[in-house]
């Protein structure tokens, strides 16, 4: 892939985000779907799937919720889909895996390790909840551990990646991450070409600073050298700022819904597609070029869209 290409993911609704936080945030099979394939004809060569339960946006593991979107993004579209096995902290590793074990996607996110993950400081902003489980969700986060152990991991890598075929957006919420990403690549567990996604501006990982991201990018040029690619996922108003940093020094770059709700200060973004074309319009004023599908099924060695179970 031509180094002027950068591979651009939407993360289409994730599971931090409340139906109270914005009218906009898909919740519903059709809301997923719709938001997905507009996000690939707007730029996104990636897209990153969460489910929820539709009747009130809870975020859901339930690989029916899944499968009432994916096989409709497929035929919609020619994006690489890559769905999540993090899920929510709330969620016990075997239901996080329900639905990717079944669906056998070209990728799947995963999270290298367990670690603090606190959405509660966002009861501050909002007054009005839509519905009752919205705040206790959030709170729980106060006393919640995201849990990924080593053999947590070692279990996905096998039964996800040698068992479907799937590969993985690593997922380092700090410079440690890094570290068992390079352990597991030495042992031969994890094969390159190796696909980072630095996440910045979570709480109990690192802050969304370009300190930050210049150190995480030391770190893996330091302990994986030319085996790996990196993508930069900033949380809140930090997401356009530090993905554009990140294309600078070299890397990819992601936006959707699930990071951040907005597209300008005080302005509620109104569609994934809204922050791809924004986040495309800038890289291309800068002269880079969102990279295709098939470009990045080729550079990440994947599987193909025709070898999934959906």
């Amino acid at each position: 892939m031509a180094n002027n290409k950068v591979i651009i993911t939407c993360a289409v609704t994730g599971s931090i985000h409340t139906p109270s936080m914005s009218p906009h945030l898909p919740v519903t099979p059709d809301e997923i779907a719709a938001g997905a394939v507009a996000a690939a004809e707007a730029g996104a060569a990636i897209l990153h799937l969460h489910a929820r339960h539709p009747e009130d946006g809870r975020p859901s593991a339930d690989p029916a919720h899944f499968m009432a979107f994916l096989p409709r993004i497929k035929q919609a579209c020619d994006a690489v889909v890559n769905i999540t096995t993090g899920g929510s902290a709330q969620m016990t590793l075997d239901e996080r895996l329900a639905a990717p074990l079944q669906a056998q996607p070209e990728m799947c996110s995963l999270n290298m390790g367990s670690m603090n993950f606190g959405t509660f400081p966002l009861l501050e902003r909002y007054d009005d909840w839509k519905h009752d489980w919205e705040p206790g969700f959030l709170e729980a986060s106060r006393d919640t551990v995201f849990k990924n152990t080593f053999a947590d991991i070692e279990g996905v890598l096998d039964r996800l990646g040698n068992g479907c075929g799937t590969r993985f957006e690593f997922e380092c919420y700090d410079s440690g991450h890094i570290q068992t990403v390079a352990f597991y690549l030495a042992q031969g567990l994890i094969k390159p070409p190796v696909f980072l996604q630095f996440v910045l501006g979570v709480l109990g990982g690192a802050d969304a600073s370009p300190e930050q991201l210049m150190h995480m990018k030391a770190t893996a040029d330091r302990l994986l050298g030319e085996a790996y690619r990196f993508s930069v996922l900033a949380a809140g108003r930090q997401q356009m700022p530090l993905g554009t940093l990140g294309v600078i020094l070299g890397g990819n770059v992601r936006v959707g819904l699930e990071d951040s709700l907005s597209i300008g200060r005080g302005r509620l973004a109104e569609s994934n597609a809204q922050q791809v074309e924004k986040i495309r319009r800038i890289l291309e004023e800068l002269g880079y070029e969102a990279a295709r599908p098939d470009e990045v099924r080729e550079t990440l060695e994947l599987k193909g869209g025709d070898r999934v179970s959906f």
